[in-house]
């Protein structure tokens, strides 16, 4: 039950701001955003050691994708493609409109159900396969939004019940300072309200073994290039127990 936050700011010079945690099974091997792919040089992302896809990643053409399972459909299936290859497919893209494009075409009986997000400086999309019928597609608009296993912004999900208010009421972040103070803090909170359980904190450790693995907190500058470097800082792990770090984007570190 991953998450995924972002805020949209069109008119911004920072005019997107995503925050994420990653939860799966501990077993699963995984490797920390870096250009795994000899094939897609362009590509920063997370390695699913056990799929060759990831779950988050970002290109230098300045567009993020992100991954998530929806409720019910926790890791491979037999005769299904790896929804990790969802997120290299839209980073071979350069805007979010292409790679929202091309992947709404795809053969919705070829994976398990999934949420996958989309986005660059100008445009953001949520495509939902909720193996109910084809790839649909919706516009994210500006504001602050949250996804997890189910509907955008789901009033009904624990997790976001609980936390998109305090998102919206915590301090934005300011990545050219270096600034994310707030959002860091409400990715590492562990608390929950009793009627809502434990799905509704930020981070978990069940006792299968499933929880929160790793963390995100990306900005996309308005116009991405050699003098407008994306920020991506990563936490490794639980992020109330592990500290973020800048990703290095070639061969520099992000924001640089």
């Amino acid at each position: 039950m991953c998450t995924f936050i972002i805020l949209r700011r069109p008119d911004h010079p920072w005019p997107v701001l995503i925050a994420a945690n990653r939860d799966e099974l501990s077993g699963r091997a995984c490797a920390a955003p870096a250009r795994h792919w000899p094939d897609r040089p362009e590509v920063v992302a997370g390695l699913d050691c056990a799929g060759g896809g990831s779950w988050l990643g970002l290109n230098d053409h300045g567009l993020v994708a992100a991954v998530m399972n929806r409720t019910g459909t926790l890791g491979p299936a037999a005769g299904k493609r790896s929804r990790g290859e969802l997120v290299l497919e839209a980073l071979d893209h350069a805007e979010a409109d292409a790679a929202a494009g091309a992947l709404e075409d795809l053969n919705p009986a070829a994976y398990r159900p999934f949420n996958l997000v989309v986005a660059d400086p100008r445009r953001a999309y949520w495509l939902r396969h909720g193996g109910d019928g084809p790839v649909r597609v919706y516009p994210i608009p500006p504001g602050l939004h949250f996804l997890s296993a189910t509907e955008l912004d789901d009033p009904h999900h624990p997790r976001i019940a609980h936390n998109r208010p305090r998102f919206v009421a915590a301090p934005i972040p300011r990545p050219e300072a270096d600034d994310w103070s707030g959002w860091r803090d409400l990715l590492a909170a562990a608390d929950y309200p009793a009627p809502l359980g434990p799905e509704a904190a930020m981070v978990l450790d069940g006792p299968d073994g499933f929880g929160t693995r790793s963390s995100a907190l990306i900005a996309l500058p308005a116009y991405p290039g050699p003098t407008a470097r994306p920020c991506w800082l990563h936490a490794p792990g639980r992020p109330d127990r592990t500290a973020f770090a800048p990703v290095v984007l070639d061969g520099c570190i992000s924001g640089a």
